[in-house]
């Protein structure tokens, strides 16, 4: 059986529409499971309207009661009524998710109100998880989940994954020897990439959001600014890799003789012009209007296409080494920095525990 969700409402967030409507407050609700964590935005309707559909289907409340709904103040005006219902609506949520009793839990009611996947499609589960069980105005709930400290780091956890998901796509097209099987991969990398672009402004954002709020300290700041900028390089590499692998291809397509290009090679092509056995290329469309320097000019040009390809992949893949290296480098100087906190936890407890025999010797 797969473990509780963790939840928490680390946030809440303002919304105003565009017609101008009256304005409510959206609690931003952070759900951390096995094998993603993500964000669900509701208002305090819909947390009601839950309550009642619990209460009637289980035919109990609620371990936690549903914090009341106040007539004289608004969230909108009020900070300490948002708190205060932040605090309860958390504490009744994870009531639930925490009891022993899973009658409330087990319900279609609950699951959709976090968009969870059903009880029935256990199969696709996993694949529910990664996709984020098509949670609407993900873009929305993605930005309000930036703005956390915690659910920061894990929105940077999937954005490198979906760069691993692309990088994986793009092996799996350069080695497909079909051509459909190769669009698809190439198709599933783009996708992939669109997805990492999208964390990736969410994460500068909120970033920027939590910088001026001062809820980290300048150190953390500049360290997630570091992941960032190298997050944006590997994404560019991982562009250029898509487009020149992709022309390359294209080129190596071009090149492949056809079975009329055969025939045409060996005296039987159309017109009953043939070129001689031997010639720099196979007879194609390209080279059938050519004479012979013609077509050595072509080849030329299409040895030095490829040669630019060439060069392309080997700036990229210095580029990969530089990012590794420097990886590296970071790593082993957190491994001295946290040495170097370790000595002197050391030293502190030597200096408090020769306190404490002192204090003892006085009394």
């Amino acid at each position: 059986m797969a473990p509780p969700a963790e939840i928490t409402i680390p946030t809440t967030s303002l919304h105003t529409s565009a017609d101008n409507s009256k304005p409510y407050t959206l609690y931003n609700i952070t759900l951390r499971l096995p094998l993603r964590t993500f964000v669900v935005q509701k208002r305090y309707s819909d947390f009601a309207a839950l309550h009642q559909s619990l209460t009637s289907l289980v035919g109990a409340p609620p371990p936690a009661p549903l914090p009341g709904k106040s007539w004289f103040k608004s969230t909108v005006t009020s900070p300490e009524l948002t708190e205060d219902r932040r605090r309860g609506l958390e504490a009744y949520l994870r009531a639930i998710a925490e009891s022993p009793d899973r009658r409330w839990r087990d319900t279609a009611a609950w699951r959709t109100f976090l968009n969870l996947p059903s009880l029935s499609s256990t199969g696709n589960s996993a694949a529910s998880i990664r996709a984020g069980y098509g949670i609407p105005n993900r873009d929305a709930a993605n930005a309000a989940a930036a703005q956390d400290p915690g659910t920061w780091l894990d929105l940077h956890g999937e954005m490198k994954r979906d760069f691993q998901e692309a990088r994986r796509c793009l092996a799996k097209r350069d080695s497909a020897t079909d051509n459909s099987a190769a669009l698809e991969a190439g198709s599933a990398a783009k996708k992939a990439l669109v997805k990492a672009g999208s964390l990736l402004t969410v994460l500068g954002d909120g970033l920027r959001v939590m910088q001026d709020a001062k809820r980290l300290g300048d150190g953390e700041i500049r360290r997630r600014k570091d992941l960032l900028a190298a997050a944006r390089v590997e994404r560019e590499d991982l562009e250029k890799l898509s487009t020149a692998v992709s022309a390359a291809a294209k080129a190596s397509q071009r090149a492949m003789p056809s079975a009329a290009d055969k025939a045409a090679l060996i005296g039987n092509g159309p017109k009953g012009r043939g070129r001689v056995l031997g010639a720099p290329l196979p007879e194609t469309e390209r080279t059938r209007e050519l004479d012979n320097q013609g077509v050595v000019q072509l080849q030329r040009q299409m040895m030095k296409e490829q040669d630019e390809d060439v060069e392309e992949l080997a700036k990229i893949i210095r580029r990969q080494r530089e990012m590794a290296v420097a990886i590296n480098r970071e790593v082993e100087e957190q491994t001295e920095m946290l040495d170097h906190v370790n000595n002197q936890t050391d030293v502190l407890s030597g200096k408090v525990k020769v306190a404490k025999n002192r204090t003892k010797k006085i009394s």
